[in-house]
């Protein structure tokens, strides 16, 4: 068994792709027209790290109801983790990037760690390995 896509609600899929692949490095690995339950048209678009893992599927926001979560699904708590090899050097790269960082990083007896922002809004740690 495995945990294979985690759905993250943005309000575009194009500015949403650029921040995943050009801000943290993520590989955009399946963009295709779909069709919503009731036949709209939607893209289903899949985002993973380098060498695989568990992606991001991206779904724009469809009426009031899930415009309302884009950068909230999870009640401003952290909801998702990017644990990296080089934490320093994909700290300067988000960085210089512009992303917004909550805090100064720090060091948890987990490893380091630094919260930032994406650009839907929700709240991911940058995690050091151990």
């Amino acid at each position: 068994m495995q945990l294979d896509l985690i759905s993250v609600v943005v309000s575009e899929y194009d500015e949403a792709i650029a921040f995943y692949t050009e801000v943290l490095g993520f590989e955009l690995t399946e963009d295709a027209a779909s069709l919503t339950n009731d036949g709209r048209p939607k893209r289903w678009v899949v985002l993973r790290p380098p060498g695989g893992g568990t992606g991001l599927l991206l779904a724009r926001a469809d009426g009031p109801t899930q415009e309302a979560v884009v950068g909230s699904q999870f009640a401003g708590r952290v909801g998702l983790f990017l644990r990296v090899d080089d934490f320093d050097a994909q700290l300067r790269r988000m960085q210089d990037a512009g992303v917004h960082f909550v805090g100064e990083p720090r060091t948890e007896p987990y490893g380091r760690v630094a919260v930032f922002v994406d650009i839907a809004g929700n709240r991911w740690d940058l995690l050091s390995r151990l």
